[in-house]
Parts: C-alpha cells; structure tokens; sequence
C-alpha cells in the first residue's frame, strides 16, 4: 500500500483554494477522510486530510482500534531494515528541478500563521553515520528554501553538532508517506534510533514485505511509495519561523530556526499531497499516538495495562486516558506514576477499568463522577518538568501534574458501580 491507498472512502471535493480554503473544509468534516481534487494553483496535484486518524489508520490496516498500540510497541522491538528498490520507483516519475515549491499545493492554514506551512511532511537526515526521520513544522520562505522549527530532540542534536563542525547535512523532505512511515516518524526514542527501521517493521506487519526505499542524489534514502520526496540541505543559516498555530490551538512564538535549501522536488504521476490541519484531530493523533505504546509499556511493567488513549482535549499530547485491569489496591495510582515516567510531557492521566472506553470521554466523565473520591483518589505532583506546548508553564519549563484514579474501589462490590445503560 501506499498513502493514496489510503483514501479508498474519502469525502472528495472538487477545486479548492489551498489558502483558508482547505482548512474550512477540513474544520467542516474533522472526522472524515478527505481528497481535495484540482487544487487552486497546483494543476495536477490533489491534496489529502484526517488520513492519519486513530480510527482511519485501524481500518485500513485490518485491526482494532486498541491494537495500534501493541503493534507500534512490537515494531519497536522488531525492526528490520528497509531494503533497495531495483527498478525506477513511482516517487521518481516526475522531477522539477530548480525546485519550485510554489508548484505544490501547500497550504496557508491560519490567518494567524506566519505563510504557508508543510505541517505533515517528515525529515530524514543522515549525518556522521546516524539517520533520523521525524516530523518538524516548515514554513515556505520561498521557491526553494524552507525555515523549519526543530525542536531539541535528535535532529536538533545533529544539526548542533554538524554546525559546530562547520558542516551542513543532507536530508531529504517526504511528503504523503504511508502511515506506517508517518507513525515511526512521530515516535520519540531516549536514544538514537533509525526510524525507518520501525517503519520497515510495520510494512511487514500489515503488508508482508519491508519498505522499499531509493536514494536521492544526495544519498539520502526515501520510500519509494510516497507522493513527494525532495533533495534538500539544512544549511547553517538561520531564519524567521512562525508565528503559527500549533497542536493546542494557541500562537506558537517567532524564533531564528534552519533555515533548509531545497535542490530538487521529486513526485509521483497525479500526486497527493498530505496537508494536515494544525491542532484537529489528526495532528492528535499522529503526535499523540506513537506515544501511547511508551506509556504502555511503562504502566505494564506495574500492572496489567490494556489501552491507552491521548485525549483530543489535551491536544493530543498533555492528557492519557490509561484502562488496566487492578489485581490489587495500589495497581491505579503506580499506574499513574508509571504513566507520567513513560510520557514526561503529559500533564494529567486518568485511570479507568476495562468496562470504560477510554476514547470515550462522557464514559471517562462518568466513571470519574461514579468511582472517584477526589481526596483520596488524586495524585498531585508539583515541581515536574512539563510540556513546551503548555502555556502555563514557568519560565524554567517546571509544571505541576494530575493523577485521577477513576477505577472502582478496590475490593468493592462492582455491581454498586456498574452502568446498566
């Protein structure tokens, strides 16, 4: 399969304008998947949303909702290299070089952004012997150049390093990757790890083979299914980057970020570009996601853990919804700790039984009003290093967080707490 594969049951809608435009059709069908045909300035070139949702990615992989997560935590521990393409692939049918990124169908999301933004494109970076793949906000400064945010996680970390060398380092931008990709790209690792490895893990789960990949002149491999893949540099020249609306819906600020040279834009026959809306459902997803297997894994090293959901209202990323199985009084507030050690980010985690769906939220409400003694049941951390994307935060990046136990009393007769409805 590729990322068009993907877009079997979209909603399709006929000529679009990709600046404000798109994002109110977007806003109009947050959960549906949907293809833009003819887009306004790119002839040619379509344009997709909401492919990566939760609910989507289960589907078309053939599995449960709940299952995404055991499968990312096994791809995790079983990757495998992806391997070389012999044959010219569909990502090379067509070349524009000088690159000409007004050609592409990007678009500007918010009035409030600072331009047009590639919010659903990955990085893949090699440099000194490491690779790393991930996502990083990128704005459109002109034809060919880019200024991205880049965090400081791996990539920052490769890109100091190069720069205190004097050197630049090759990459190569991807746009409408398959999900597998896109999922191995969000997850976050404590040490450096190929993620293309995980991404081949999964293509052989759901697909039977390992990702195919072809490199572009620059060294740098790409898959050989996606819709875009672009010859770029980051260079050691820094730029304006945002102000843009980011995953909590709030103005993110400007800073002096790489700035990244593109040399040339390869694409498929009639491509399909990945626009993802800022701060909607599935920017949620695809960032709170691959997170949900590290809280996973943690809370089962405590107990028996079964599901764990990042909540829309947390953006995705600052609150879990964590079910488990209690096989003693103390399994829901270790859970708690648990979760908060496996995503130091998360601000809030609430427990519940298995009879709650923990996607649910008016459940995870219920079982809060029904099973929670907020005197003895919360847990209150003050002190705690946070989330970048909380604005309440203190100027050295500290938090207080929130554990609620909404699980049935311990030894308690489950029939006072269950819903028949």
């Amino acid at each position: 399969m590729a990322f068009r594969d993907h877009l079997n049951n979209a909603l399709r809608i006929n000529q679009v304008d990709p600046i404000n435009a798109m994002r109110l059709q977007i806003e109009a069908n947050p959960t549906k998947t949907i293809l833009f045909e003819n887009v306004d300035g790119a002839p040619n070139h379509s344009a997709a949303a909401n492919v990566c949702l939760r609910e989507n990615m289960a589907r078309e992989f053939g599995i449960q909702p709940h299952e995404l997560l055991t499968t990312l935590e096994w791809a995790m521990k079983n990757r495998s290299e992806p391997v070389k393409c012999a044959t010219p692939p569909p990502v090379m049918e067509n070349t524009i070089q000088p690159a000409n990124l007004s050609m592409l169908p990007i678009p500007h999301h918010y009035p409030q952004d600072r331009g047009r933004y590639m919010s659903a494109s990955i990085i893949i970076a090699q440099w000194a012997g490491r690779r790393n793949v991930s996502f990083h906000r990128q704005f459109i400064r002109d034809d060919s150049h880019i200024v991205a945010r880049l965090v400081p996680r791996h990539l920052r970390t490769m890109v100091d390093e190069a720069r205190a060398e004097g050197e630049t380092i090759d990459i190569a931008i991807v746009n409408g990757a398959d999900p597998c990709l896109l999922l191995a790209a969000a997850m976050s690792f404590n040490e450096p790890i190929d993620e293309l490895t995980v991404a081949s893990a999964l293509y052989e789960k759901f697909y039977g083979k390992p990702m195919e990949i072809i490199e572009l002149a620059n060294g740098v491999p790409v898959p050989v299914d996606a819709e875009y893949a672009m010859c770029a540099t980051i260079t050691c020249d820094d730029d304006d980057e945002g102000p843009y609306i980011d995953i909590t819906g709030t103005v993110d600020d400007v800073r002096q970020e790489p700035v990244i040279e593109v040399h040339s834009i390869h694409h498929r026959n009639n491509p399909v570009y990945h626009a993802l809306l800022p701060g909607l459902a599935e920017h949620h997803a695809l960032m709170g996601l691959p997170r949900a297997p590290t809280i996973l894994a943690a809370v089962s090293e405590v107990c028996d853990c079964r599901d764990v959901v990042m909540t829309s209202g947390g953006s995705g990323w600052l609150a879990a919804v964590v079910q488990i199985v209690p096989s003693n009084a103390d399994d829901a507030k270790n859970a708690i700790m648990a979760a908060f050690a496996g995503h130091p980010s998360m601000k809030a985690v609430t427990i519940v039984d298995t009879d709650i769906n923990p996607a649910d939220p008016v459940r995870v409400e219920w079982a809060l009003m029904t099973r929670w003694q907020p005197d003895k049941d919360t847990i209150i951390l003050s002190n705690q290093r946070g989330s970048s994307l909380d604005p309440t935060r203190t100027d050295d990046g500290m938090t207080s967080k929130i554990g609620y136990d909404a699980t049935i009393p311990f030894g308690s007769d489950k029939k006072a707490f269950t819903s028949v409805l």
